[in-house]
């Protein structure tokens, strides 16, 4: 085997991580020692994303297939390492109602974005921009409510119906839609900070003592602790992997056509059934542990928290390094205006319903809320962090029972995103059914009775 530089599989993932570690090292650098970067409360994270980011455009060469492939996984780890942890007894009586309320948030919020982009795209089609595909405006909310993955897939589908540059201009919206998350996230952060609105403890990024209660002693001698924690994460990955590849095999075997339509989604919310799968772990473990032995724990909640607290950094790194300012020449204006308003009016509904269901963790519900759809689940966790670096309230958890929830009621938009590009009347009757399901989703979102904040 050639171990020399000549040998590019061997060396490039190395090489592409200790990009992504020495950015990341920078950034703490400059946190710790530039005052203005400290008092905006600018994450780590997001600072190296930037300045590797920035390094990509000065000539570094960075494989872009593999910043993706690491966003994709990252996400997934980061969940099975937070689901896997023991929960305390006081967050273990909640009910599924903040779930399907959640599930309702996300789903209502592409609603939003959806008809905010429809109205701006038909508007300018009937006005300054005869040309413009009307149905562009959907691309908002899979852009900013689901990530570059359906940006890029329902971009690609508009291309074969008559969008020209679809599938760039959906990837723009992602991308643009990440830095809102992460730029106007870190604003309002610190806008809610000196307004006195969040309860920020000066030494809660402090690890304590106690924090290190790593259990060794009651371990088996022949193996660390840490090890047993990223070997559970890594075989809960291996089950999801597994399973999704079971599952939509026999569904492209059984049904062909809707394999199609569904195999990609399945496979792009991979976190989902992750996080599943870890929650249905850890309960095993927890029921043998506690049948063998209550002094011998496969668990470390320390140390899990740290796993996640990895994985969630590189990912975002990797996941602002990755975008391209590019390819969007003839459709500035359309741009603009859908960026810029939908992330208007994604906060300001965003601010109204979260603070109907988050209502004891108001400002962890909707920070963490506007991250993810804005940008992506992983931005969200980001913003929650920098208010919430423990996850002591249930807000990162929502996110995960949401988007579970989500899949199901936001079925109906996959359909709507496909019909309202057929025609222009489809386009109407599309805006029509979106504003009609909306309004069912804030009767879940405002009725549906819970006492998971009492």
């Amino acid at each position: 085997m050639d171990y020399s530089a000549a040998n590019h599989q061997l060396w490039n993932v190395v090489i592409q991580i200790a990009y992504i570690a020495i950015a990341i090292l920078l950034a703490d650098l400059l946190r710790r020692k530039v005052k203005i970067i400290r008092k905006l409360m600018m994450p780590v994270a997001v600072l190296g994303g930037f300045l590797l980011l920035i390094a990509k455009y000065l000539g570094l060469k960075l494989d872009e297939t593999l910043l993706e492939t690491l966003v994709f996984h990252g996400i997934a780890l980061g969940f099975v390492a937070m689901s896997l942890r023991v929960p305390e007894k006081r967050n273990e009586n909640k009910g599924n109602a903040v779930g399907l309320k959640s599930g309702a948030i996300i789903v209502s919020t592409y609603l939003v974005q959806g008809i905010t982009g429809l109205i701006i795209t038909i508007l300018l089609a009937y006005t300054f921009m005869p040309g413009l595909f009307k149905a562009a405006g959907l691309l908002l909310p899979m852009g900013y409510g689901q990530g570059p993955g359906q940006a890029n897939n329902i971009g690609s589908t508009y291309e074969g119906l008559g969008f020209v540059g679809g599938r760039s201009f959906g990837m723009a919206i992602a991308a643009t839609g990440y830095l809102v998350a992460c730029i106007v996230g870190v604003i309002i952060l610190n806008i809610l900070r000196n307004k006195g609105k969040l309860n920020l403890n000066k030494d809660e990024n402090i690890v304590k003592r106690s924090d290190y209660d790593f259990g060794d002693e009651k371990s088996s001698e022949s193996i660390d602790v840490l090890s047993i924690q990223i070997s559970l994460v890594a075989a809960v990955y291996l089950l999801t992997y597994l399973l999704i590849w079971g599952l939509t095999s026999l569904l492209s075997s059984v049904a062909p056509g809707v394999a199609n339509m569904l195999n990609s989604l399945i496979w792009g919310f991979n976190f989902i059934i992750a996080s599943a799968l870890a929650m249905l772990v850890r309960n095993i473990i927890i029921r043998f542990d506690s049948v063998q032995s209550k002094a011998l724990k496969s668990q470390n909640n320390y140390l899990l928290n740290r796993i996640s607290g990895v994985f969630f950094d590189i990912m975002i790194v990797a996941g602002i390094a990755s975008i391209n300012i590019e390819d969007i020449k003839g459709l500035l204006l359309p741009f603009i205006l859908m960026v810029t308003l939908g992330a208007v009016v994604t906060w300001l509904y965003l601010s109204f319903v979260c603070k109907k269901v988050y209502k004891d963790y108001y400002y962890q519900g909707l920070i963490s809320m506007f991250g993810m759809l804005t940008g992506t689940i992983s931005s969200g966790v980001l913003l929650l962090r920098e208010i919430d670096p423990k996850f002591e309230t249930a807000a990162a958890n929502n996110l995960i029972t949401g988007s579970s929830f989500g899949i199901i009621l936001g079925a109906p938009i996959l359909i709507l995103v496909g019909l309202a590009a057929r025609s222009d009347l489809l386009c109407f009757v599309s805006l029509g059914i979106m504003f009609v399901y909306l309004g069912l989703l804030l009767l879940i979102i405002l009725k549906a009775k819970t006492n998971s904040n009492k």
